[in-house]
């Protein structure tokens, strides 16, 4: 059965307001990581694991927010 307009419109929107929001939680958070990585390596403590998680957390938050983009234009288009 083909999905109706409508419904992929629907399912786009909910798609892009998932990414949009969960991509910027994970910068935040990858940031916060990050900082706490800087203040770990400052006070002279283990600091690597720290940073190398935040590098994950807000390249994964980046790319949830370049998909959301996408989802984005999908639809828009989709009214056309």
């Amino acid at each position: 059965m083909k999905m109706q307009a409508t419904d992929r419109k629907k399912r786009y929107l909910t798609y892009w307001l998932l990414s949009a929001v969960g991509g910027l939680v994970l910068i935040g958070l990858g940031l916060s990581l990050f900082g706490e990585a800087v203040i770990a390596k400052y006070e002279q403590r283990a600091w690597f694991w720290f940073g190398t998680l935040s590098l994950i957390v807000v390249n994964s938050g980046v790319s949830l927010v370049g998909q959301s983009v996408v989802y984005r234009i999908k639809y828009l288009r989709e009214g056309e």
